[in-house]
């Protein structure tokens, strides 16, 4: 018998799984020759990998039979197929091999539910299916060797990065030798390419500056882009204003590399995506598909609102999108820097930032946790062989002084990118922040009001549409169901475009604070801290020269949401209404990156929660031993899930039935997945994430749609203008 099948449906036989993998092997090695892997390690994992399913319990299950009990998982078995001897006359030593006997019998993340007697007799037996198993390829590396000692295979014997530089060493080639073999067998699964190459983005910048030079013969680079390209070999952090050409400058870093783009917010993740693989404008003009990747927790239905811009096989792209073997994916941290954990399977992403570079862009957005997961993960990044920039409008002083005290190396940009223009002038209102101061400014203009909490943003926008039409005065915050917050962000993005005219008010949480290319006439604010008041500046008079004597209004009285009832940290809150004490009309970039220096420096912090919160976290997630945790556990620690995702009741009862056919399609066996996912979409659009705090303390109905999966019905108040209102109203202030 040589006919040993690797997988059904398609059925695939060993050799042909095999073949697959060694294919997506070549293209690895081709594209990225220098990733720090033993190759020749890497080419006998994917040889080997799967031999064991020459079992017979496997060939049982997978020809349509029902899985035995005692089936012994097959990446246990492989490593009877590892050439021990001829390695070790190649040289190698014992401690090197048993990197690739691990990373064979752990290429599946199964326990051992079996004996080291079972174990060996299964290998025996395999020795029988072996005899009649043909495959050219094994060539002089065909070998099988029915006992080996325990520590190649058990759990107990796992590779761990350890205290030493020896340690470290082995751990870092085992991550890589794994992690890549993991990708390439799921490339081979999912039959797509484990990479697409980047041999397009440099000619694609030059095509770009091209275009503009047609138009103004004098046009070049910006010096913050020059730099960038001139440092792509580096880690660097950069700080540069508004308007300097950010994107541009990290792509030009990049070059013609593998790279991940990362912001913190799924808006402006969804506006950079869009602006880069625009056929018309965008600077990837086409085979978008094999060049750019989104990657955040609705990519899907991203994906289906590009559906008709360009050709796609939407599963197809997503697939790749998923396994990383896009040259460039834009995304949130979370989908990316999980792997600070080291839960088991964390390898495929580690080693893939081994050949990676990653651009990490507003930076100062980022809560304590994942400023910390930022932290540890950079340093990990720097270990295997990747590199990062960050590029960011301010810097606060204690992320450079923590990377540093984490032995992360970089290099920090001589001088910052600013202009001497000034486009701000500050006057702190020594008051609460209220309708009646902003009322006498409306007239032509365009206002925006940014507010720390939900219920302050609420109160607001009730007062001033009292006092105007509701057409003028719009809200936007979290809480609003997903359908009606997207309808609200193409409104400001309308409303807050720098040609527009029309007058309005629209009153904002801090979900506006970052990364909108929105440009309003004024601005209103409460104080919530000096990085988020300049970030929240940055919407008003974006890239035009103050020509008005006051623009922005900071509100520092009874501020909203200042611990201890809120997130705000109360020292660092403290710290920024005194500095503005002083500040009082125009301010200067430089002016502004002086008070930044000043506030968030590691002397000034030190004491204050922030600095415990995101030191402490470093440490917490340091204290784990590789393997500790799994992933879904990692998963909830990592983005701090402490929401629900639940549809209003409100919202329900207008929609029910919609909803309801949405839910029979996600139900029904037998309909394609693109299907599903549609459905999957649709029904998301009438949800919001609703805080575990709120959760709790109220009541829910629910909707099954299978033993693991249910949709949430929250009882709550819901308007479109208003959003949700919780019935305990107390808990709004800590909304953002």
């Amino acid at each position: 018998m040589n006919h040993y099948l690797a997988k059904s449906k398609p059925e695939e036989t060993i050799q042909e799984h095999t073949d697959n993998l060694l294919r997506n092997y070549d293209l690895l090695q081709k594209y990225y020759p220098e990733i720090p892997v033993n190759w020749h390690f890497l080419k006998l994992a994917c040889l080997i990998h799967d031999l064991g399913k020459m079992n017979l319990y496997f060939q049982e299950k997978v020809s349509g039979g029902k899985r035995n009990k005692k089936e012994i998982p097959h990446n246990y078995l492989s490593v009877a197929f590892v050439p021990y001897k001829k390695l070790k006359e190649e040289g190698y030593t014992k401690e090197e091999i048993q990197v690739l006997f691990q990373a064979i019998a752990r290429h599946h993340e199964r326990k051992i539910g079996f004996t080291e007697d079972e174990w060996s007799l299964e290998m025996k037996k395999l020795e029988q299916e072996w005899q009649g198993f043909t495959y050219d390829k094994l060539g002089e590396y065909r070998a099988y060797r029915s006992h080996f000692p325990a520590k190649y295979y058990q759990v107990t014997a796992q590779i761990f990065e350890g205290k030493t530089d020896q340690s470290m060493e082995i751990f870092i080639h085992y991550v890589l030798l794994k992690g890549l073999l993991n990708r390439i067998d799921f490339a081979a699964s999912a039959d797509i390419d484990v990479e697409k190459p980047n041999d397009f983005l440099e000619t694609a910048m030059a095509e770009q500056m091209t275009a503009f030079r047609a138009k103004n013969p004098d046009a070049d680079w910006k010096p913050l882009q020059k730099y960038m390209q001139a440092h792509q070999d580096e880690n660097v952090i950069v700080v540069a204003e508004t308007g300097m050409g950010k994107t541009e400058a990290g792509l030009l870093w990049l070059g013609n590399h593998k790279g991940f783009f990362t912001l913190p917010l799924r808006t402006a993740i969804n506006a950079i995506y869009s602006r880069l693989i625009d056929s018309e404008t965008g600077i990837i003009k086409e085979s978008q598909t094999d060049r750019v990747g989104l990657l955040h927790s609705e990519t899907y239905g991203q994906y289906l609102t590009h559906e008709s811009d360009f050709d796609m096989d939407i599963e197809d792209y997503y697939t790749k999108t998923r396994q990383m073997s896009l040259p460039i994916t834009v995304c949130t941290l979370d989908q990316l820097f999980d792997f600070v954990f080291r839960y088991a399977g964390f390898e495929p992403k580690l080693a893939t930032l081994s050949y990676s570079k990653v651009i990490i862009d507003e930076v100062q957005m980022y809560s304590p946790d994942l400023l910390a997961y930022l932290i540890v993960g950079l340093s990990y990044i720097q270990k295997v062989g990747g590199k990062f920039t960050i590029l960011t409008a301010t810097l606060p002083g204690i992320i450079p002084d923590l990377l540093a005290e984490n032995d992360v190396i970089f290099t920090r940009a001589e001088e910052d990118f600013i202009s001497d223009r000034i486009r701000h002038s500050i006057e702190v209102v020594h008051e609460p922040i209220n309708s009646k101061f902003i009322q006498e400014f409306y007239e032509d203009n365009r206002i925006l009001i940014i507010c720390n909490t939900v219920r302050v943003a609420k109160e607001l926008y009730k007062e001033l549409v009292d006092m105007y039409d509701a057409a003028e005065v719009h809200l936007l915050h979290s809480q609003f169901i997903k359908r009606d917050r997207s309808a609200k962000e193409d409104a400001i993005l309308a409303d807050g475009h720098k040609d527009s005219k029309r007058p309005c008010i629209w009153v904002a949480t801090q979900v506006v604070e970052a990364s909108l290319d929105i440009d309003f006439d004024i601005l209103f604010t409460e104080l919530s801290d000096l990085n988020g008041l300049f970030q929240r500046m940055g919407r008003c008079y974006r890239n035009r020269k103050l020509d008005v004597a006051t623009n922005v209004y900071v509100f520092d009285e009874e501020c909203s949401g200042v611990e201890p009832r809120g997130f705000i940290d109360k020292q660092i809150h403290e710290n920024s209404k005194m500095m503005l004490q002083s500040c009082h009309g125009p301010v200067s970039e430089s002016e502004k990156l002086t008070m930044i220096n000043q506030v968030y420096s590691t002397e000034a912090l030190k004491g204050s929660h922030y600095y415990e919160e995101v030191t402490g976290m470093i440490q917490y997630v340091k204290s784990f031993d590789t393997y500790e945790l799994d992933k879904n556990e990692v998963r909830k620690r990592f983005r701090n899930i402490n929401s629900v995702a639940a549809i209003p009741k409100p919202i329900h009862a207008e929609n029910k039935e919609e909803i309801a056919g949405h839910i029979e399609i996600i139900k029904t066996k037998g309909i394609e997945r693109k299907a599903k996912m549609k459905a999957r979409t649709m029904l998301s659009a009438y949800m919001l994430d609703v805080p575990g705090y709120i959760y709790e303390k109220g009541s829910a109905e629910f909707i099954k749609i299978n033993d693991y999966e249910k949709v949430i019905i929250f009882d709550c108040d819901y308007d479109e203008g208003i959003g949700l209102t919780p019935k305990d109203k107390e808990k709004e202030n800590l909304f953002f």
